[in-house]
C-alpha cells in the first residue's frame, strides 16, 4: 500500500532524509519511531506531497508522489500534532465542509458526512460553534473529522497527540484503532515508546535521517535481548546521540 524507494531529502548541504525504504502493508499501523529532529516529519511531508523529494520516490495506493501527486492527495488523510490548520472564525461544521470542498466532494455528499463524523466523534454540542475558543480537545476531534472527511484509505499522523492532555490523547488513540479496524493503512509518527507499543504492528527506527532497522516490537525484543522497547531504542541510537 505504501512504498518508499531511496527517499531523500536535502535542505542545501543538509540531508534531513537520507535514501530510506520500507513498506507499509494495507491495513497496518506502522510506527516511525524517532527523536525529535530524527527526520519523522520531513518523510511524512514527502509521503504528503507537501515536500519535493531530492531523490527516490514512494507509491502511495499505487500512486507515485513525485509524478502523480494529485492522485496521492486523494488517498491520505494527515494529522499532525502542535498546530492543527483550523480557522478560528468557522464553527466546526464550517472547518470540516470547507476542507470536504478542497477534496472535491460533491456538497449533497458534504452535509451527510459531516453529521455522521459529528455523531461518531460526538461533537453535537459544539459542531455549530466558532473554533477560537475551543479546547485544545475539542479542537484536535474538529481535526480528525476534518481529516478523514473524504474517507481517505492511508492516514499520516505526525506525532498527532503532542501537546494534548491524557483525554484528548486517548480519543486519538481511539480514532487510530477505529481507522484500522476499517482497514486503513496508516503511518504513526512517535517519540513515545508507550505510544508506539500500544499501537503499532511494525515499526521502523529512524535516526538522523536514516533507518536504522524495521520489524515487529517482539522481532526487535528478540533481536536484541530485551524487552524493554526504550533500552532497545536507546541501544539502537542512543551511543550514536549527539547532545
Amino acid at each position: 500500500m505504501i512504498q518508499v524507494k531511496n527517499l531523500q531529502k536535502k535542505f542545501k548541504q543538509i540531508e534531513a532524509v537520507k535514501k530510506i525504504s520500507f513498506e507499509v502493508k494495507e491495513g497496518e499501523i506502522f510506527g516511525l519511531l524517532g527523536e525529535n529532529g530524527a527526520g519523522k516529519t520531513t518523510t511524512l511531508r514527502m509521503l504528503a506531497t507537501m515536500l519535493q523529494p531530492t531523490g527516490g520516490t514512494a507509491m502511495v495506493n499505487g500512486f507515485d508522489i513525485v509524478t502523480q501527486p494529485e492522485k496521492v492527495r486523494k488517498e491520505i488523510g494527515i494529522l499532525f500534532g502542535g498546530e492543527m490548520g483550523l480557522y478560528d472564525r468557522l464553527t466546526a461544521r464550517e472547518n470540516i465542509a470547507y476542507f470536504a470542498e478542497l477534496d472535491d466532494m460533491k456538497k449533497e455528499d458534504i452535509s451527510k458526512r459531516i453529521d455522521h463524523l459529528v455523531n461518531i466523534l460526538d461533537m453535537k454540542e459544539y459542531v455549530d460553534r466558532r473554533v477560537g475558543k475551543f479546547s485544545k480537545g475539542m479542537k484536535q476531534k474538529v481535526a480528525i473529522a476534518r481529516s478523514i472527511v473524504h474517507d481517505p484509505k492511508v492516514m499520516l499522523f505526525d506525532e498527532p497527540t503532542s501537546g494534548l492532555d491524557v483525554t484528548s490523547a486517548r480519543v486519538v488513540h481511539e480514532f487510530i484503532r477505529s481507522c484500522k479496524e476499517q482497514g486503513k493503512t496508516i503511518i504513526f509518527s512517535s517519540h513515545s515508546m508507550h505510544e508506539v507499543e500500544k499501537l503499532c504492528s511494525r515499526i521502523g527506527i529512524i535516526h538522523k535521517g536514516a533507518i536504522v532497522d524495521v520489524g515487529t516490537i517482539d522481532q526487535f525484543k528478540q533481536k536484541y535481548a530485551n524487552d524493554d522497547l526504550e533500552e532497545v531504542f536507546m541501544k539502537l541510537v542512543g551511543d550514536k546521540h549527539e547532545l
